[in-house]
């Protein structure tokens, strides 16, 4: 596999079938080949369902710098519909069992809001339902992130900073 500047992994499709023989269940569908058209093809002759293979084209990332590169991918977050139309807002608030973690709640929407970064709110929901279905443990928390009350109610981390009175500006600078 090789990754182009912008960390894209593109594959020729001796090296695909290279690692398909070593890892059967590799998740291929964020993959991308230079003709993916043999590939595909025989997924579907063999009705197989295996998710099929996008063309990389070097040239649709030649012209870009980075911060482009960057804008272009911040929509795309690789999560269930169900979770891209949730509203993450009013979820957040129904979890909130008192005045005091409303209010807490209601400042913290309005910087993510400013922020634009409701779809981090969104995928890390998604994120943290999938880990407790899977039976994934993952820390209690770790930096500026636990001073966020709503991360706290998505699941995120497990320190209460409304209780442990948390400046939530110390996460969203």
């Amino acid at each position: 596999m090789k990754y182009n500047n912008f960390g894209v992994a593109y594959s020729t499709e001796e090296d695909l079938v290279q690692q398909l023989y070593s890892s059967p269940d590799l998740n291929t569908s964020m993959m991308s080949l230079s003709d993916p058209e043999q590939y595909n093809n025989s997924i579907d002759h063999y009705n197989l369902d295996w998710d099929h293979i996008g063309k990389y084209n070097a040239s649709d990332y030649d012209h870009l710098s980075i911060d482009e590169f960057d804008l272009l991918n911040q929509n795309d977050w690789h999560m269930p519909q169900e979770y891209a139309d949730l509203d993450i807002a009013q979820w957040v608030l129904d979890q909130c069992e008192t005045d005091a973690e409303l209010q807490r709640v209601g400042e913290e929407l309005l910087l993510f809001q400013e922020r634009n970064i409701f779809d981090l709110l969104r995928y890390l929901k998604y994120l943290v339902d999938t880990m407790r279905s899977n039976n994934i443990v993952w820390g209690v928390g770790r930096g500026s992130s636990v001073s966020s009350f709503v991360l706290y109610k998505v699941g995120v981390h497990r320190i209460n900073s409304l209780y442990y009175d948390l400046d939530p500006a110390e996460f969203l600078k």
